[in-house]
């Protein structure tokens, strides 16, 4: 797979990639045939032909889909039955076309009942739908819904937006959805990605090359095409300060699993070596927890911080679990602030971070790599004053602005996770499990990134590979997982990764 295949696009930049490939000799109607083929497809893996299929078709191109599904499907042997909300005296462009080319009788959605059908098409709105839906479309949606039939939606279910995944009323939820060319950002984001059901992306003869390169998508579905030519590689004569030294900094008595959590997972994905820098009352606890190949080290305060911020073998520091919230912690914190050592900054440090407005905007001006990994709470906090970021309905976008603001990479931290870049670029995630919401699991993914960023891999990149291992990582282990055993998880999907990647680039 190619990066350009995870490419997301926008309802616009989806509308463009169709003009471009009308502009470039293929008629819509043509694309509108290959779409309405691929719903029937759909169609026919969820039932054998001889049973009945209901499509509900909107007044648009969604809806034209609709009519050619409807017709590919009677001529397999199904029995369809074709609704349209509309009168189809008013289809336009393609959609008329294709109801013409359907030529069975239309019917009134009042009177096609979902009951009645074994299997249901929701052809009424795509993924531009900028209103609730409401009236006879929202009776009709929830018709479909309550029928219990199985239901395969066009480019999205019907009520959803494909830019933010959201729907601000009644929204189908579909079994399967079909969608083509590339996923929409809806596709992927919260309520939207379970509201899809199992999305089916299906070719219609877009020329990939031309329509990519004209949009410049900076979107991405995460996977291993984004990254997978930054996986560590490490030659015979590697030593350990070469697989880069982390440092994590801990707090007191009362927290001292949270930051060898991280420590942990930043040595299973590859770091060469992890000291826990702890405060004195607590170096007794730590040394007598293994494992042994973390070490550990008392720092009363930022004075003794500053020689270990100057040593250059030191490659990056993880801050924020069981860091505290006390005087140590606040002085800590602002020490690695001012400092020119990458930075991984979690849990208390953005707490700490959200009472600091100078300190935050620092950040941006630092002249070494910066991530963040916030929680739905904690990006609420760190960033609800911004009112450009706070009004923001798409996650992606909130993820993006708040990167910009804060010059950091920003890991926009749920069950749909986002990675955002200053620049632009972003990433949404789908690995994961609901068995990774359990206490340590962002412990252990903050010291995924710190051990990456250890390693060399750029920032976003390292934040990418560190949400998509963790996520694998969840569903490989299960429900009933605890936090510690994620790092252990690891190894072994680096060993996968590293086969199936080739040789270095």
């Amino acid at each position: 797979m190619r990066t350009t295949d995870l490419a997301l696009l926008t309802v616009a930049q989806m509308g463009e990639a169709d003009r471009i490939a009308i502009a470039g000799g293929t008629p819509g109607v043509m694309l509108m045939e290959r779409a309405g083929a691929a719903v029937a497809d759909a169609v026919s893996r969820h039932a054998a032909s001889g049973a009945s299929v209901s499509v509900f078709c909107g007044p648009g191109n969604n809806g034209g889909d609709g009519f050619v599904a409807a017709r590919l499907l009677r001529e397999r042997g199904f029995q369809v039955t074709v609704a349209l909300l509309g009168d189809v005296h008013a289809l336009r462009g393609d959609a008329a076309i294709a109801a013409e080319r359907w030529g069975g009788s239309i019917l009134p959605p009042g009177v096609a009942v979902p009951n009645d059908a074994d299997i249901l098409v929701d052809a009424l709105f795509g993924a531009g739908l900028s209103r609730p839906l409401a009236g006879e479309a929202a009776q009709l949606v929830a018709a479909m819904n309550a029928s219990g039939r199985p239901l395969v939606a066009v480019d999205v279910p019907s009520g959803l937006s494909g830019d933010t995944g959201q729907a601000e009323g009644p929204v189908v939820r579909a079994a399967e959805t079909v969608t083509f060319f590339r996923l929409k950002p809806g596709h992927l984001l919260q309520p939207g990605r379970d509201l899809c059901g199992q999305v089916t992306l299906a070719d219609i003869g877009i020329p990939a090359e031309a329509a990519l390169e004209a949009i410049a998508p900076t979107a991405f579905a995460n996977g291993p095409a984004l990254w997978s030519c930054h996986l560590p590689r490490h030659g015979s004569f590697t030593h350990k300060f070469e697989r880069g030294a982390v440092a994590v900094l801990a707090g007191g008595i009362a927290g001292v699993g949270a930051p060898r959590l991280g420590a942990r997972a930043a040595l299973r994905i590859g770091a060469g070596l992890a000291t826990i820098l702890c405060a004195p009352a607590a170096l007794a606890a730590h040394a007598t927890r293994g494992p042994d190949a973390l070490m550990q080290r008392s720092l009363a305060d930022e004075t003794g911080l500053a020689p270990l911020l100057e040593d250059r073998r030191l490659s990056v520091v993880l801050a924020g679990p069981a860091l505290g919230l006390d005087a140590r912690a606040r002085q800590l914190v602002a020490a690695l602030v001012h400092s020119s050592k990458p930075l991984v900054l979690d849990a208390d440090a953005l707490t700490i971070l959200a009472e600091n407005a100078e300190a935050l905007s620092r950040l941006g001006q630092r002249n070494a790599t910066c991530v963040m990994t916030p929680h739905e709470g904690e990006f609420r906090r760190l960033f609800g004053r911004e009112p450009a970021i706070d009004r923001d309905s798409s996650k992606l976008e909130r993820a993006r602005k708040a990167a910009a603001f804060s010059g950091a990479i920003v890991v926009y931290k749920g069950a749909d996770t986002v990675i955002a870049c200053p620049d632009g670029r972003a990433a949404i995630n789908a690995t994961g499990s609901p068995a990774l919401a359990t206490a340590g699991s962002g412990d252990v993914l903050a010291g995924m990134v710190t051990g990456l960023v250890a390693q060399g891999v750029p920032a976003f990149e390292a934040a990418c590979m560190a949400v998509w291992l963790h996520g694998k990582a969840g569903e490989a282990l299960g429900f009933g997982l605890i936090a510690d055993e994620l790092p252990e998880a690891v190894p072994p999907l680096l060993r996968t990764l590293a086969a199936g990647a080739g040789p270095d680039p």
